[in-house]
């Protein structure tokens, strides 16, 4: 408990420290993008291979170190930024990055961490390959309408109990993240970033739900298929084996503890789409950054929520449940590097036509000018793959002509193509989505021994990428 109102503080301090030390003031002037070459990626893409690379190479310095790790490369923008560009542009993008995402992101994946993880399934749920897929089928469902990182905070647990005693189950995690963590979000504008920022520009509610639903049914179909076959296959290799008994253990009935936490979970979906849909104005200014009213009373709401859920929910059922706090230590601290260092990459992206990926985003169109949706697909996918998808979602909307209403209609297969891009290809890597790499850590807490970055990319690439041709040649 302690250690979790730390966090807490160490949050709001964030948040609220740079404004007793700077000045409210005005707009700064920020990164030029189109000026920006690649060698300004660098930092990030070296903080891409600290973390696919030096668990592997280096697994005890890593360990003890990936907070420092992070920080460095994203010192290793700032610095270069700050002497090319001027102290006080840098310091703006810092404190942008900061507490215009990064603080907004991790608060929201403490808030579920926090609340999901007060909910413990009870009774003796075996993990067998038809109940595996079940509990995959039932999280694909969920993720959009409670969010992928809301649905995966909360079954991810009971999927990694139900298997405690399996032998092979990375392979249940992995999956877990292509269905719960990204491709179920795909069908309303709760389940995944990308499709409410899309909401907030126009694009109707129940939009994605109608012009999505195929294609997500045909992947989640396709994966649940391999995903039985495969654990079919483990298992009956294991022996099909089943959870040693305890003759002392009492019986427990099928069900939930902790139930109060869904009515938190609620509250956090509530909180995080009225957010969106309310607009209080700024309610002050740190070095030229606006913190925007709605924005501020949403995190605080989430913190209040998560400090409620501790309250109100028995340590024993944590501590059955296997809840710990280093997952979202290792996410906060590694995203945080992560963030700072990929300023110049979205800032590039941002440029369009005017920037050093200026070749990409000419790809998109063909050459009497008309749309091609495949490569709409596929570059929103693979740059979400590593990017925010957020933003990477609104500079394809933006290419693409930025109407809502045409893009629902006359150019509604070109709309469908960026959004399945970022919700689907959010599944490439480990960072593709907020939930991903949540899932990963709170998989090796438990023990199971998950694959490298280079390792799940291989799951994804051997997996995903002939599924996602499939339905390029049908659908785009």
């Amino acid at each position: 408990m302690q250690r979790c109102w730390s966090m807490i503080f160490a949050l709001l301090m964030v948040l609220g420290a740079p404004a007793l030390a700077l000045a409210a003031g005005g707009a700064h002037p920020t990164i030029p993008g189109p000026e920006l070459s690649a060698a300004w990626v660098i930092p990030f893409a070296c903080m891409l291979l600290s973390i696919a690379v030096m668990p592997l190479a280096a697994p005890h310095f890593w360990e003890h170190h990936f907070g420092k790790i992070a920080i460095f490369w994203g010192l290793a923008f700032l610095v270069p930024c700050a002497f090319v560009y001027g102290f006080s542009t840098a310091l703006y993008e810092m404190l942008h990055s900061i507490l215009g995402e990064y603080v907004p992101f991790i608060i929201l994946l403490f808030s579920l961490f926090t609340v999901a993880g007060g909910v413990r399934l009870t009774g003796s749920l075996v993990g067998r390959p038809g109940v595996n897929a079940g509990i995959l089928a039932v999280g694909t469902i969920l993720a959009s309408w409670m969010g992928t990182t809301g649905a995966a905070m909360l079954l991810i647990r009971p999927l990694l109990r139900a298997n405690a005693h399996r032998k092979y189950r990375a392979h249940s995690v992995v999956f877990f993240i292509f269905l719960v963590a990204n491709i179920g979000g795909s069908l309303t504008p709760l389940g995944d970033p990308p499709l409410f920022l899309g909401f907030l520009k126009g694009v109707s509610f129940f939009w994605t739900t109608q012009h999505l639903f195929l294609k997500t049914l045909l992947m989640s179909l396709a994966l649940l298929g391999i995903y039985f076959a495969l654990d079919s296959y483990f298992y009956a290799k294991e022996g099909k084996p089943l959870p040693p008994h305890d003759p002392d253990a009492k019986e427990e009935k099928l069900g939930f503890d902790g139930k109060i936490n869904f009515l938190f979970l609620a509250c956090v979906v509530v909180t995080v789409l009225t957010s969106g849909l309310m607009n209080l104005g700024t309610a002050f200014s740190v070095y030229g950054v606006p913190i925007e009213g709605q924005n501020l009373l949403r995190d605080i709401l989430l913190l209040v929520i998560a400090g409620l859920s501790l309250k109100f929910t028995s340590k024993r059922c944590r501590e059955l449940n296997g809840f710990s706090w280093a997952p979202i230590e290792e996410v906060a601290k590694l995203f945080l590097g992560i963030f700072i260092s990929m300023i110049p990459a979205i800032a590039i992206l941002r440029a369009g036509t005017d920037g050093a990926l200026s070749g990409l985003i000419h790809l998109v169109f063909d050459e009497t000018g008309a749309p091609s949706n495949a490569m709409f697909f596929w570059l929103t996918g693979l740059l979400s793959s590593f990017l925010d998808n957020a933003p990477t979602y609104l500079v394809f909307f933006n290419t693409a002509g930025g109407d809502p209403q045409v893009l629902m209609n006359e150019l509604g297969t070109t709309l469908v193509a960026i959004s399945a891009g970022a919700v689907f290809m959010g599944a490439n890597s480990y960072i593709g989505n907020a939930p991903n790499f949540m899932v990963r850590s709170i998989a090796e807490d438990q023990g199971v021994k998950m694959p490298s970055v280079f390792g799940y990319m291989a799951w994804s690439g051997g997996i995903l990428v002939p599924l996602f041709l499939i339905l390029t040649f049908i659908f785009f």
